[in-house]
């Protein structure tokens, strides 16, 4: 089985959404000895951001509607996420990040480190409030999981990942996708939003039942 997730670093129900994931998938390896493979896709949920970002709360102010829906929704998150084992500190967070230099490192970086890569930007943003815009940032995280810092910089003084990460906002456009997380199982199966992990879990019980009664 194989997973597509199109998902941005500073969704808070992106992060949600795949701890939920890997959460099913480590279930269901337990239940079928089966293994998910998992690719990560970008998406941005604000792409008209300044390279350098905004200001955190104004940013967001203005997108809700005013502090008084704002901070119940980002109330709302941290229950969420403490339910699962995540932790949100928005009171940390004072940029609004543009993540397409975030995006591109996840392209450039091998496979196997992607995952790790992406709880550390992740991680990063919202327990630290760490700027995740900021190269020298992402570089000292990048370096945290085993990556060469200098040899990311010059790749991506060099353009590399902008093709791949273009490509993945042309798909997700494609496919009408305008929020995230966005997951598509095996090619055919989407899912829209951050599913508790009994959700994914069914879903792949059932996924795997049609795909067997079908071959």
């Amino acid at each position: 089985m194989k997973i597509d997730l199109y998902s941005d670093m500073v969704c808070p129900w992106c992060r949600i959404g795949k701890k939920n994931m890997y959460d099913a998938i480590m279930a269901w390896a337990n239940e079928t000895n089966e293994t998910v493979d998992v690719a990560f896709h970008a998406f941005q949920l604000d792409p008209g951001l300044p390279p350098e970002g905004k200001p955190f709360r104004d940013t967001m102010e203005a997108k809700m509607g005013g502090a008084a829906r704002l901070d119940p929704m980002l109330q709302r998150v941290t229950e969420a996420g403490a339910g699962i084992g995540l932790t949100f500190r928005f009171d940390r967070i004072a940029r609004m990040p543009n993540t397409l230099l975030a995006h591109r490192i996840t392209a450039i970086l091998p496979e196997e480190s992607r995952q790790a890569w992406v709880d550390a930007a992740m991680d990063a943003y919202f327990e630290e409030g760490r700027d995740i815009a900021d190269l020298d940032v992402l570089l000292g995280l990048a370096e945290g999981i085993g990556a060469d810092a200098g040899e990311l910089r010059k790749r991506l003084d060099a353009g590399d990942g902008t093709a791949e990460t273009d490509r993945d906002f042309a798909a997700a456009r494609d496919m009408g996708i305008t929020g995230v997380p966005f997951f598509i199982i095996n090619g055919k199966y989407a899912l829209s939003g951050a599913y508790p992990s009994a959700q994914f879990l069914a879903a792949f019980r059932q996924i795997a039942q049609e795909e067997a009664a079908s071959s």
